[in-house]
């Protein structure tokens, strides 16, 4: 079908206006973050065998859970366990007592593979502060080449259906979930990672990946902010509860797009930073890295994803 004269005027009015609004790309009709996948592995059918995995169940949906790629790895900061290892998508690694680091060896047979789906090594990338050099692969009793990190083959499990989710926790007392370095996960090692940038990003099990500062804090937007121009409505006793991000050098961040990256000077002429122009704040009711209190409080705030966007906002 041909296009109009008129569809084309449209389109090259469109064209214009967005020209004029890039810098700062004001995006009011979508202010939430894409969904993620929650669903890497088919649930668990059967009860757990005596080596602790059962019958995994699931036909077509078992196989594409055991070959789907982990993408970027991340960390998640849990109370219980420590920092854990995921994939991208939030889901728990796990490693077992019955394999071997040195050298590399996978003994989950073909049943045991069922439950314990194998990480396939292709596509998979380190965690951020995490050293690549301890990735590496091996082949499991199925043939997949299989992430191993610092020799320790890793494995999803079945039972855990969504993001955070750790069902295999300490099941027949062989499986447990993976710290970054390869190690057992345990509380000890909840500490968060020196050197972080001034702005990056962590993968929260429930809200995808979100901004933190460099004391590993979640950074929070304002609906009632505006990014063009730049204001932050966020003042007196609100900017006590809210303190502003103050100014990060474009050089000392780390996952952030530098699209808006700019600062721009509150009311009491304080500089705050933004991201894609939107102001951006911590929350005092977080008292610890990996802590989200402030999400959603009042309707209005919401944690920042790297684009700027408030993830979880209603649209």
């Amino acid at each position: 079908m041909k296009t109009s004269w008129r569809s084309a005027s449209l389109v090259a009015t469109a064209a214009a206006l967005l020209a004029l609004t890039t810098a700062c790309g004001q995006d009011k009709g979508d202010q939430s973050t894409n969904g993620q996948n929650v669903g890497n592995a088919a649930p668990a059918q059967g009860g757990y065998g005596s080596d602790g995995y059962g019958d995994a169940g699931g036909g077509a949906e078992k196989d594409a859970a055991k070959a789907k790629s982990a993408g970027q790895l991340a960390v998640w900061d849990s109370k219980k366990l420590g920092r854990v290892l995921t994939d991208s998508a939030g889901f728990t690694m796990y490693r077992f007592d019955k394999d071997t680091a040195q050298p590399p060896k996978s003994n989950c047979d073909a049943a045991c593979l069922k439950a314990w789906p194998a990480v396939p090594a292709s596509g998979a990338k380190a965690a951020p502060g995490v050293d690549p050099a301890l990735m590496g692969e091996v082949t499991a009793p199925d043939g997949t080449k299989q992430l191993t990190i610092d020799g320790w083959p890793m494995y999803r499990y079945a039972m855990d259906t969504a993001p955070g989710d750790a069902k295999g926790q300490g099941v027949g007392g062989t499986w447990y979930a993976a710290a970054p370095d390869g190690k057992k996960a345990s509380p000890a090692s909840a500490a968060q990672p020196a050197d972080l940038k001034g702005l990056s990003t962590r993968k929260d099990p429930k809200l995808g990946e979100i901004v933190v500062d460099k004391n590993g804090m979640t950074v929070y937007r304002f609906l009632k902010d505006s990014a063009w121009p730049i204001k932050s409505n966020c003042v007196g006793a609100c900017a006590q509860k809210w303190p502003a991000v103050p100014p990060v050098a474009k050089n000392d961040t780390e996952n952030i797009p530098l699209k808006g990256y700019m600062t721009f000077a509150r009311p009491d002429g304080t500089k705050q930073q933004t991201l894609n122009c939107w102001p951006v704040y911590t929350f005092s009711g977080d008292k610890k890295p990996g802590d989200t209190n402030g999400q959603g409080v009042g309707g209005t705030w919401y944690a920042a994803a790297p684009d700027g966007k408030p993830v979880g906002a209603p649209k």
